[in-house]
């Protein structure tokens, strides 16, 4: 188990006070986004069922691809409200309700875009979002070199790029219910902007034990 002071942070007042004013600005520069895009373009199925996790007012989803149900969980009503993809807003605090409010199985794939770096509870929240996805069904997180240094969680502040991507992986092999986790370097290539990581893990929850399907 990671220990707990870990996740303390600079700031520990509410979240809800922090996020309170409406941020419509980008995170990551527009070359990072395409590499976001991508990975989107890759993971999530053409008509499938679509959960932004920590969303906003941008999903950075491929223009091209119609999802049938695309479902943004994020802290500020005003952000979600601008996000012209999304079909349904949840406004939820996972630091403080790390239960997410959906059925088991309920999502073809699932996105954490730069914002892992503020879960105080993240083994709790993969376990959550492995249960409303379907078996084999990607969770893709995302992250570069910014954050907001006061919310991000300790551990995060004290490693370096390369040693976030194994953090977030510990993060999958914690919880418990992930397979064929798989840690990229989508930084563009020759860009001296921002770079662009990710870790990809599929959900194991929900499925039938094979000596199950055997009775």
């Amino acid at each position: 188990m990671l220990p707990n002071t870990y996740f303390e942070r600079y700031d520990n007042a509410d979240d809800e006070q922090f996020y309170l004013p409406p941020r419509l600005v980008t995170h990551i520069d527009d070359q990072a986004i395409a590499a976001v895009t991508q990975l989107y373009r890759e993971y999530f199925p053409v008509g499938g069922h679509v959960l932004d996790l920590m969303s906003s007012w941008v999903s950075h989803l491929p223009e091209e691809i119609e999802f049938a149900r695309v479902v943004g969980l994020g802290m500020n009503q005003a952000e979600l409200d601008a996000n012209l993809r999304l079909h349904e807003r949840v406004v939820q605090n996972l630091n403080r309700v790390p239960e997410l409010p959906f059925a088991d199985g309920a999502f073809d794939g699932a996105g954490i875009c730069v914002s892992v770096q503020y879960l105080i509870q993240p083994v709790r929240v993969f376990r959550e979002i492995s249960r409303v996805l379907r078996p084999g069904a990607p969770l893709v997180v995302t992250f570069s070199n910014r954050c907001f240094p006061t919310k991000a969680v300790a551990i995060w502040q004290s490693l370096g790029d390369g040693e976030h991507t194994r953090l977030v992986q510990q993060y999958f092999e914690a919880s418990g219910n992930w397979t064929d986790i798989q840690a990229l370097d989508r930084s563009p290539s020759g860009w001296r902007g921002d770079p662009l990581y990710a870790v990809v893990g599929r959900s194991t929850e929900n499925q039938v034990p094979t000596s199950a399907t055997t009775m």
